[in-house]
């Protein structure tokens, strides 16, 4: 190792990165880490904290209304995108510079510039025009929305990225997609007043999420003014005359909208990097492709988070970054777990969910349970909302191991994180059943489904 400049270089400043680096820098290690745009990367500055901050702000106008039913007399409200937008830009640059900090704090070296693998252990810093050398290197570039070249006008449309940060709140949108960032989107520009609608190619919105889920969501949605045109595919964008955008589909359908925004996935960073000439392994989408333990083809170079072929999740990315620290550096090889992730939708009511979907569930097992409640949460009585909670338990029925849990409503993504510790668990229907109960609450559900709605047997509902 002394004969490097550094014993680890990082490459990409996000959350996965930036935690190896700091980890490594407080271990003693000789780092270095190198972001070209900002650090904190897709979570901090153009995803997951963003996002929440305008889901707060969408989720106003159904607060003031809901106030009403409490005794609450609340006067005309306004918006002001801008304001909105000026302070979430005050949070992220806030986090941006406490991600740096923490790198630089542990001891390790940050550099703003595009990096880029020169031999297996030489990196060309386009910024400072010079080369460095490191012992191990870490690629943590994350992904991008993918575009859609092949769309007839596609050079109109915008995609997540650019979505926080438009110069006026459009009066119509059509949102592309059918996925999570696509859900998500719409229901925040629907809260925020404007004509939203979303198209997606597929039968039913958020695939590989629990049917009933999808099935509620997409009910929900469409009762709170959000137009969902399933089987549906964008053919052209046309700029009109006035400045807007006619979308076709090829149902016939033309939509006319201010934006439009395409959220068809996401793909990795791994172009232009030297990865090709140092003959790292690339998947089909241009993932790279790592064992076990997050190590490429080439042994002391080593890739996390959302560039490698795995699951695109920021914890995901700093548990794997942890990991390898501990692989690399610690000469305790630990494998990422990335079985039973608990995520969640900031959809509009929430979704949260961990484990296995019903449908998923009865091609393992033979005998499944299904423990279901849907019920006007408790919030909703008074304010007159007409909107149902969803709580569902899937249960293997030989081993009474509770394999799935799914839920649509309030708060939903912080029950989510609760249920993963006793699924992570391995903890048996019986064991929710001996739980007491939190009353009033909505999750005390959870623990009060004493018989099966229903059952799957060898595929068999009965």
């Amino acid at each position: 190792m002394a004969g490097y400049d550094y014993d680890l270089f990082v490459i990409g400043g996000g959350s996965g990165g930036v935690r190896a680096a700091r980890v490594a820098a407080a271990l003693g290690k000789r780092v270095a880490i190198a972001e070209e745009y900002r650090f904190g990367g897709t979570c901090v500055i153009r995803g997951c904290v963003p996002k929440k901050l305008y889901v707060y702000a969408s989720q106003f106008p159904e607060h003031f209304a809901d106030a009403a039913g409490y005794g609450w007399t609340v006067p005309e409200a306004s918006f002001d995108w801008q304001t909105l937008v000026a302070n979430k830009d005050k949070e992220i640059a806030r986090l941006e510079a406490i991600y740096k900090r923490n790198v630089e704090g542990s001891g390790g070296e940050t550099f703003h510039s595009r990096a880029v693998l020169v031999d297996r252990h030489s990196i060309y810093l386009v910024a400072e025009d010079r080369t460095v050398s490191a012992d191990q290197i870490l690629i943590a570039t994350g992904g991008r929305p993918a575009p859609h070249p092949a769309l007839s006008g596609h050079e109109y449309c915008i995609f997540s990225n650019e979505a926080f940060d438009l110069k006026e709140l459009p009066k119509a949108i059509v949102i592309e997609g059918g996925g999570y960032i696509a859900v998500e989107f719409a229901n925040i520009f629907h809260g925020l007043g404007v004509d939203t609608t979303l198209v997606y190619r597929g039968q039913e919105i958020l695939s590989r999420f629990d049917i009933d889920l999808r099935r509620s969501l997409h009910e929900t949605m469409e009762k709170k003014g959000i137009r969902i045109l399933c089987h549906a595919v964008s053919e052209s964008v046309r700029k009109t005359a006035e400045g807007r955008l006619d979308v076709q589909l090829n149902t016939g359908q033309t939509l006319t909208a201010d934006q439009v925004m395409l959220a068809i996935g996401r793909i990795p960073n791994t172009e232009n990097m030297g990865l090709e000439g140092v003959g790292i392994e690339l998947g089909k989408t241009g993932a790279i492709v790592v064992d076990q333990y997050s190590r490429t083809n080439i042994d002391n170079i080593w890739a996390i988070g959302d560039v490698t072929h795995r699951v695109q999740l920021t914890p995901v990315a700093i548990h794997e970054a942890i990991c390898f620290i501990e692989t690399a550096f610690k000469d305790n090889p630990t494998a990422p777990d990335h079985d039973t992730i608990p995520t969640a939708v900031f959809s509009q009511p929430e979704i949260g969910t961990v484990g296995l979907s019903e449908d998923d569930a009865i091609k393992r097992y033979p005998d499944v349970e299904i423990y279901r409640a849907s019920f006007r949460p408790m919030r909703h009585t008074l304010s007159g909302r007409d909107e149902k909670m969803l709580i569902k338990l899937v249960v293997d029925g030989a081993s009474r191991k509770v394999i799935g849990a799914h839920i649509l409503g309030p708060d939903a993504g912080e029950m989510a994180q609760l249920l993963g510790i006793p699924l992570k668990a391995g903890l048996t229907k019986d064991d929710f059943d001996r739980t007491m109960a939190v009353h009033p609450t909505a999750a005390e559900e959870l623990v009060t489904m004493y018989k099966p709605t229903y059952r799957v047997k060898n595929g068999e509902r009965v």
